[in-house]
Parts: C-alpha cells; sequence; structure tokens
C-alpha cells in the first residue's frame, strides 16, 4: 500500500495477529486523538479479516503487512523502522486490543518534547473496563523478574505523583528515535514479554530516563492476543527471563540476581508442569539456554556502551519479589524481604 511520506508529527505503531474482532475499536481511537499521528498498522501474517478491514475501512491508515507472525517485536520492529524512515521523531505504540483516549498521544508526545532526557514514556492502561490498573510503568527486581506497577489496583490515581519508572509497557508507550539510534530496537529473539522491559533496561543502562504519564490512558482488553495460544505465556517467561538478566545486569549485581532467578525460574518450571503445560516449560527452559550464547554477545556490547554506574542500577531496581509472587515469596521467605518493604 503506497503512502507520500508524512510529515513529522509523530506515529502510532499497532502490531496486529488475527486481531479483526478488536481493532477497528483501536483505530478509531487514534483517529480520533486530538494531536493526530501518522498511524502505522503492522499486520504479522494474519489469516482473517483484519487486512481487509485496514484497507476497506481505514485508508488514512499506513498498512505494513509481513508474510509470517513474528511476534510482538517483528510487528513492532517493522513499524519503527517505517516511522523513523519518515523521519518520525517519536513513535508511539498500541496493542490491537487496546483503546485510547483522546489525549492520549498529545499528553504522551508533550511528556518527551518537555524532557529531553526522557527516551521512553509510559501510559496509564487499565482494564477494559476501567475499573483497575493494569500498569502504571514496569519494574525489574533483585530476583531477575519483572512486575507491573498497580496492577489489579482500583485506586487509578495512586501513582500519579510518582513518574520514576524503570521500565514501560509496550503496549502503551513512546519511545524517542533518537534513543532508539543509541539503544537498538526491541530484541526479535523474545517475540513477546519482557522485550519491552529489556529494551528499558537498555535504555537505563545508556543515560536515558523512563516517566510515566498519568494523563495518558489506555484501556486495554487484557489477554485478548496472547489468550489464544495455550502455553504460551509459560513458554515465553521460560525462555525470555534468563536472556533478560544476561544481557543486562550489570556484573557486580549478578551474584545477587542470579541465584535468586535461578530459584524463581525452577519454581516457576515446577508450577508450569502442574498445571499441565510441562511441554511448554520444557520448551521455554530449552530455548533458554539455546539462546543464551547469544544472550552473552549482545551483553558485551550493552555493559561496554554502559554510560551510568552500578550503584545507579541498584538503586533502580526493586530489592523485593513483585507485590503478587506471593507463592514464590512463601517459599524462598529467608532470601527475600516482605513486598511492602521496598514497593515502588
Amino acid at each position: 500500500m503506497a503512502h507520500q511520506a508524512p510529515e513529522p508529527r509523530g506515529a502510532v505503531v499497532v502490531p496486529n495477529w488475527n486481531g479483526e474482532k478488536y481493532l477497528a475499536a483501536c483505530l478509531e481511537s487514534l483517529e480520533g486523538q486530538t494531536r493526530r499521528p501518522h498511524i502505522i498498522v503492522v499486520d504479522n501474517g494474519s489469516v482473517d479479516g483484519s487486512v481487509a478491514l485496514v484497507e476497506q475501512k481505514f485508508p488514512g491508515v499506513e498498512l505494513v503487512r509481513l508474510p509470517k507472525n513474528t511476534g510482538f517485536t517483528g510487528g513492532v520492529n517493522a513499524g519503527i523502522q517505517r516511522a523513523t524512515e519518515a523521519g518520525q521523531p517519536f513513535v508511539a505504540l498500541l496493542n490491537n486490543d487496546a483503546v485510547a483516549a483522546p489525549g492520549w498521544f498529545a499528553a504522551l508526545v508533550h511528556e518527551l518534547e518537555q524532557h529531553p532526557d526522557v527516551g521512553i514514556a509510559a501510559a496509564k492502561i487499565t482494564d477494559f473496563s476501567g475499573r483497575h490498573l493494569d500498569s502504571t510503568g514496569e519494574f525489574y527486581t533483585i530476583w531477575g523478574l519483572a512486575f507491573a506497577r498497580g496492577r489489579g489496583e482500583s485506586n487509578l490515581s495512586k501513582y500519579d505523583n510518582s513518574p520514576e519508572i524503570f521500565a514501560a509497557s509496550g503496549g502503551a508507550s513512546i519511545l524517542r528515535t533518537k534513543m532508539l539510534e543509541e539503544t537498538g530496537s526491541f530484541d526479535n529473539t523474545f517475540f513477546a514479554y519482557y522485550e519491552d522491559v529489556d529494551l528499558s533496561f537498555r535504555a537505563q543502562l545508556a543515560g536515558w530516563k523512563i516517566r510515566f504519564v498519568p494523563g495518558a490512558t489506555v484501556r486495554h482488553r487484557i489477554g485478548a492476543t496472547s489468550g489464544k495460544i495455550r502455553g504460551f505465556t509459560t513458554y515465553q517467561t521460560l525462555k525470555n527471563l534468563p536472556l533478560l538478566c544476561l544481557k543486562n545486569v550489570p556484573g557486580p549485581l549478578l551474584p545477587a540476581v542470579l541465584p535468586r532467578l535461578w530459584l524463581a525460574h525452577t519454581a516457576f518450571f515446577w508450577s508450569a508442569a502442574a498445571r499441565g503445560q510441562a511441554g511448554a516449560a520444557l520448551k521455554g527452559l530449552a530455548m533458554a539456554y539455546l539462546l543464551t550464547p547469544r544472550a552473552l554477545a549482545k551483553r558485551l556490547h550493552i555493559q561496554r556502551s554502559r554510560r551510568v554506574p552500578v550503584a545507579y542500577i541498584r538503586g533502580a531496581i526493586v530489592h523485593s519479589l513483585p507485590p503478587d509472587a506471593g507463592r514464590l515469596q512463601k517459599l524462598v521467605h529467608p532470601l527475600s524481604r516482605k513486598p511492602h518493604e521496598d514497593r515502588p
């Protein structure tokens, strides 16, 4: 689908895989933004009516068609590349099963325009009913685990005055293309899950700040895409958590993180097996080992390019288990503070 080069006003990339059921609502919300972005839908080899929907009902939307499903990372990277080639200074991301409030894009762009040291800005994501939080920023812990701040909480404004975060959810955030020139884009080996924390970690190491923008709100149909494939979350989690750690955690912090991650990873594996997902768990574990040499090679470049002291990263991560890791908390209590002792 041919398009003239859009003016550099910022772009929004929407990755899509068989999302016809929800895609129209997503695109309508983007076309209704107070600051109108250049909208790019990247279709990951859908076999439903997604492509026809975009072509027939959204002629102003640029459609990038990929021949197969390349995951969240592959789809988003293709859109980011298109936006960068068009000279866009900012690229926002929005899940195809999410709906953005009218001022969402304007609020995110304003944050980057006002703070040149901020490389990524995160939106406030709620469940689709708008009654509970889904994410107000992501955090990384001394256990090598990541979690979404506020998930499931009903006080929607609880974190509005806490803008400093460790990472931003890829489901509704904005990236500065100048930052991406330094850090690179999403790591395709992740495919989906924790790829956003990985990019944010690299940004932190490179000296970029990441902030939460409470005025940029999105309602998200949680699990509408990932829930289509049984064992998908189990496989990606067991595969990607070790890669996230091996690539990004500075050397002096590894003695504290690696043993804890090993315990948590092992507990997740047996928990998945008990739920009847032993196959997915074994596959994830095997792929983590197979991808380790590649992760270590990437680590060399990432750590050599680090611009912040180790003390900065030590202070930025959470020194306890995620608030929702209740079962793991009981299992490893002697090695962990209680969640309330270090909650962002």
